[in-house]
């Protein structure tokens, strides 16, 4: 919910729009819309949710949310300066420049900026590290071992937006989870869900999941909830583009002053 209200209005008027268009379910209510519901409604809901998840929604290139590509790392005490228009950097530059505040070896620094060169719009390492050793001693004549090169890839690992570097969605979401506070159950159950019962996951085959872990259908939903916070494609987190562009901020309304007092316009 919190996601949804820092996105723009028109981007959220829009998202409306969409979702009433796509899902026949859904109708637009009136402003005293009833949210009140029964416990039994409410456990009846837990379980749809877990029959309905799909992986394949979830990464579907043109339905991922524009929220859910946004790293949100801000308190709500934090004070955030918004600027009516910023010029964009690429992807690539950003990680660049992460590079650089790196103390690395002369090595290192040509290894991790080839590596950097593989990773595509998504964030993925798409690319075996031996297939890249092999492209260096051919373009370069460097001869990289696969632990130097895994080396390199577990700093770049640790660069922002979270995930990014990743060679596939397990690793991807792992690397997020295990940013976020494991000391607490939900986030927890979640990292162990992706490490050992991927597989399960994926398939929805929640039954052996519980079975496995020995936790109810409750537990199990809010560690889902976890996961679906995860950003399946980390690159999408910094918009990347081919050119630098202004953007322009909309805002959500705007006030003026008027003899001292702040009105509407």
């Amino acid at each position: 919910m919190i996601k949804l209200l820092e996105i723009p209005a028109v981007h959220l008027e829009q998202r409306i729009k969409k979702e009433l268009e796509e899902n026949p379910v859904l109708e637009e209510g009136g402003e005293e819309a009833d949210f009140n519901e029964s416990e039994e409604a409410k456990d009846e809901q837990t379980a749809d949710q877990l029959e309905e998840f799909s992986l394949e929604d979830y990464m579907q290139d043109d339905e991922i949310p524009s929220y859910r590509l946004n790293a949100q790392n801000y308190s709500m005490d934090d004070k955030r300066e918004e600027i009516p228009f910023s010029l964009g950097s690429t992807f690539r530059e950003q990680l660049k420049s992460q590079l650089g505040l790196r103390k690395l070896s002369d090595e290192q620094e040509v290894l991790a900026e080839y590596i950097l060169g593989n990773i595509d719009d998504d964030g993925y390492l798409r690319r075996e590290l031996e297939a890249i050793a092999d492209d260096l001693a051919f373009s370069t004549g460097l001869e990289a071992s696969y632990e130097s090169l895994h080396e390199v890839l577990m700093i770049i690992q640790e660069f922002d937006p979270a995930g990014v570097g990743a060679r596939s969605l397990q690793e991807c979401l792992l690397l997020q989870i295990k940013r976020k506070d494991l000391e607490q159950a939900d986030i927890a159950l979640a990292h162990s869900i992706l490490k050992n019962h991927f597989e399960e996951f994926t398939n929805k085959h929640y039954d052996k999941i519980i079975q496995r872990l020995g936790i109810t259908e409750e537990e199990l939903k809010h560690a889902l909830e976890e996961i679906l916070r995860l950003n399946p494609k980390p690159g999408g987190a910094m918009g990347d583009s081919q050119n630098k562009s202004f953007h322009h901020i909309v805002p959500d309304f705007i006030l003026e002053e008027n003899e001292g007092r702040l009105q509407p316009a």
